[in-house]
């Protein structure tokens, strides 16, 4: 079976869409988080939609075979959230890595029915690592700027524990994604490099997504995309691409400069435009996908998708309007004099 990178080098691959999203379509209670084994827990837990995996995997598999039919290659694991730091807020900091396990599983089962089915077109899964709800890079306290709710070495060692999970569970890329704080994405790039030299297993390749959070270009903690690239390029990522936050109208202007600065593959899966006075997003498949069409004719990109609004239909779209454009070519970069 052909590689994940061997794949890229062929033609430009397809990521799934939003996981949120379609887990809203199914309207769950309190009850259908909660299930049987957590029927008790002593806090609500509606939301935590991480926990689906374990208390309903039939969805979270449902979804993962809606966007697989809708032609992703790559899938991502229902595990945005699936770190001890985050699972605190609903008390189930010890279930981290069952989390992880879980929602690998369930997402390998799905790409690899899909690649029996079709082994020409092998399927892969994206261990999604997301950006925590504490920042080691701003203050949560205005009069306190020096103050952070959380440190380096317990960021790290969260996201150990989600990579080990990760990896147990079968992934076959880790995607650092959603990145607004350099120095989380750093935690978490620190973390897989030191899981895989400890463990002595081979490394899987890193997938790393930031997030630019307005016009002003610049991530959330203050970087320009250049400053950030620049930040991350150590890890030798598979990937460095731009997700959420901007639809793809807006996110344009950004993929053009990181196809001109990276030596590596890139990628995109904006929203599906803003979002409107409810919070709902109101751009269609087929005009996410006309967009993204003209980065693939322009040679901008090698991995596309959607985020938050995004559903498989859009992904459907998206993977017909691009089928016939060249994945971008790998630049050769001038390296300074040493």
């Amino acid at each position: 079976m052909k590689t994940l990178e061997q794949c890229l080098q062929e033609r430009i691959l397809i990521i799934d869409g939003a996981m949120g999203t379609m887990i809203q379509r199914h309207r769950l209670t309190e009850q259908d988080y909660r299930g049987e084994r957590f029927a008790s827990w002593h806090t609500d837990v509606k939301g935590n939609n991480d926990l689906l995996s374990i208390t309903q995997p039939a969805i979270i598999r449902g979804i993962h075979q809606q966007y697989l039919e809708a032609g992703a290659d790559i899938i991502e694991t229902n595990t945005f959230s699936s770190t001890r730091i985050a699972q605190a807020d609903y008390d189930m900091q010890p279930l981290a890595y069952e989390l992880n396990v879980a929602s690998a599983s369930v997402a390998r089962s799905a790409a690899d029915e899909y690649t029996t089915r079709n082994p020409d077109k092998p399927r892969f899964v994206a261990g999604a690592i997301g950006p925590l709800n504490k920042t080691l890079s701003l203050s949560p306290d205005v009069n306190n700027p020096g103050y952070r709710a959380v440190t380096f070495d317990e960021v790290a060692a969260a996201y150990s524990e989600q990579i080990k999970g990760l990896v147990d569970g079968g992934v076959d890329v880790l995607l650092v994604e959603t990145i607004f704080d350099t120095l989380n994405a750093k935690a978490a790039i620190y973390a897989a490099k030191k899981y895989f030299r400890d463990t002595r297993q081979k490394e899987l390749p890193i997938m790393i997504s930031g997030t630019i959070t307005d016009a002003s270009g610049r991530t959330l903690s203050g970087q320009t995309l250049e400053a950030f690239y620049i930040s991350v390029s150590h890890a030798k990522p598979l990937s460095v691409g731009l997700n959420c936050a901007l639809g793809a109208t807006e996110m344009r202007s950004h993929i053009e400069e990181l196809s001109q600065i990276a030596s590596c593959y890139t990628s995109a899966y904006p929203n599906a435009g803003l979002p409107n006075a409810f919070g709902e997003y109101d751009e269609q498949p087929h005009e996410t996908a006309h967009i993204i069409e003209e980065w693939a004719q322009e040679g901008f990109v090698n991995i596309v998708g959607g985020c938050c609004g995004t559903t498989p239909d859009h992904i459907k779209h998206i993977a017909d309007y691009v089928k016939d454009f060249a994945p971008r070519r790998l630049p050769v970069l001038e390296t300074a004099l040493a």
